[in-house]
């Protein structure tokens, strides 16, 4: 299976060197779209193995993701892994996402952080707990931490989804379309490292779109 890891940064250049090296050493290769940054992280990822897409300005999460998607679609991949590139999402936990879709034929495999949530920040705990309510109620599915940025996807579903949004909420809208197009989804339990990063959400910006995004999807 041939494998393109995705990892949208935004001023990670503490991160992004050492992850883009490991996540090679899986003999997979590592496209890193740079949306915006001020700082080096473009060259740092480059210097260490990864294809390197820049953007002039921020364009936003969902929009790097759709990047990295097009790309995988355009260079005949058979499946991508999502990551985040602040160092949280440890590249040891990839074999467990392709192993999980080659066992039940999952096209949509998803990180769950939620089974210890000890060193979690108490308000994305809940955060998480909430919004993964509200999405597995949408899907009827349950999907326990529908936040998580680590998960893998197959070619075949990334061709179906059509994403409206461009922001943090186009995970959330990943996991509907799969969702309604019949997909199953599954998710692992993975690791997370907390190194008291600041999160680059808005509380109100990104929460408000998150809102808006799901009151179009109860009507």
């Amino acid at each position: 299976m041939k494998i393109c890891a995705i990892i949208p940064v935004y001023n990670e250049s503490k991160a992004i060197g050492e992850l883009v090296t490991e996540v090679r050493k899986q003999n997979i290769d590592v496209l890193v779209i740079d949306d915006g940054s001020k700082d080096n992280s473009a060259d740092i990822a480059r210097n260490n193995g990864a294809i390197v897409l820049k953007n002039i300005t921020n364009q936003g999460k969902g929009a790097s993701l759709l990047q990295g998607l097009n790309y995988v679609l355009n260079n005949n991949f058979d499946a991508a892994i999502l990551m985040d590139g602040d160092g949280q999402h440890l590249p040891q936990d990839i074999p467990a996402f392709i192993q999980k879709s080659r066992e039940n034929g999952a096209a949509l495999v998803l990180g769950n952080r939620m089974q210890d949530t000890r060193n979690m920040p108490p308000v994305r705990y809940l955060t998480n707990t909430t919004m993964s309510w509200l999405i597995s109620k949408i899907t009827g599915k349950n999907i326990p931490d529908s936040q998580c940025g680590f998960r893998f996807i197959t070619k075949d579903l990334i061709e179906k989804l059509k994403f409206t949004t461009r922001h943090y909420e186009t995970e959330s809208e990943m996991i509907i379309q799969a969702a309604q197009a019949g997909y199953k989804i599954d998710s692992i339990a993975v690791k997370t490292v907390y190194r008291g990063e600041k999160s680059q959400i808005n509380p109100i910006l990104d929460t408000l779109r998150f809102f808006l995004f799901i009151i179009r999807h109860i009507r």
